[in-house]
């Protein structure tokens, strides 16, 4: 009797229970399939799911004429998201790129010669991999978020006219999508309700993770949404943009840390506070909550 209590103990011992971070196989794979992905953001109003997708504004009804006609703003907003979301991928580019360095130099090439081929990698680069823009689930300048996972597949369901409607894989997403579907990553849940209260605490206190990732979906969403205020306080060089990339810096390790650590210290956190405060107030007032 004791063995047969025993074996049983070791079989639920092997069996692990899953996860409700573990995405299931055919919800990874939808949103594989059609590149739109589900996200989830906390607002002082409440917590909310929408979808998000990236593609090159060519391949957007309108994209084209609305990418010839971005203020500096709008286009350092777009470039800036586009360059950060690209070095997620990237963690080891300067691994690579000394290894590069390291052959050229065996090959024995002169400086300028160099220099030429790199700018004409670069250009290929850039010619090869089109600048993608954010297109939200929304409307109107509206970002459309709802309370419950239903409710958002009902919406898509419904065939409502939307700005990710004009996307390619739209059609793809409305026949497969179920309620099960809907479960945002880590990586795309922002938690904008707890920015403010942690900044407020000071260098000692920030969360760099939260900070940076509210600066990642506020990007996307002055940009999608042209909301200028949020593109000019995000802009390249402005004092909200230099804090991130002192985060970031601080985060990576290395020397660089310490002096990024040191500029955060001077860093004010007052304004620092105002000024998100502000852009989570752009956001919540273009938020339509749809349920």
């Amino acid at each position: 009797m004791a063995a047969d209590e025993a074996d049983e103990a070791d079989e639920l011992e092997e069996e692990e229970p899953e996860t409700e971070d573990d995405a299931s196989p055919s919800a990874s794979a939808l949103w594989a399939d059609v590149r739109i992905d589900p996200i989830e953001i906390a607002l002082p109003s409440g917590v909310g799911y929408t979808l998000r997708a990236y593609r090159p504004p060519a391949d957007i009804a309108g994209g084209a004429d609305r990418a010839g006609n971005l203020d500096d703003f709008d286009a350092a907003s777009a470039a800036v998201a586009e360059q950060r979301r690209r070095a997620r991928a990237d963690d080891d580019s300067d691994d690579s790129d000394d290894e590069d360095a390291e052959e050229l130099d065996d090959l024995d090439l002169e400086e300028d010669e160099l220099e030429e081929e790199l700018d004409e990698g670069d250009e290929e680069d850039e010619e090869d991999e089109p600048e993608e823009v954010p297109v939200f689930l929304g409307r109107g300048g509206k970002l459309y978020l709802f309370h419950s996972q239903d409710k958002l597949v009902e919406f898509v369901r419904s065939g409502a006219e939307n700005d990710l409607s004009q996307v390619d894989t739209w059609p793809e997403l409305v026949k497969r999508i179920g309620v099960d579907d809907v479960d945002p990553s880590e990586e795309d849940t922002y938690e904008l309700d707890l920015l403010v209260e942690n900044l407020r605490g000071g260098a000692d206190a920030w969360d760099a993770p939260l900070i940076i990732k509210a600066g990642e979906i506020a990007r996307d969403l002055g940009h999608a949404l042209h909301i200028e205020p949020i593109q000019v306080a995000l802009a390249p060089g402005s004092p909200l943009d230099d804090f991130d990339e002192a985060l970031r810096s601080a985060e990576s390790g290395g020397i660089g840390s310490f002096f990024a650590r040191r500029k955060l210290r001077k860093v004010s956190s007052q304004q620092t506070t105002l000024s998100w405060r502000t852009v989570i107030g752009k956001i919540s007032a273009a938020t339509d909550w749809r349920d």
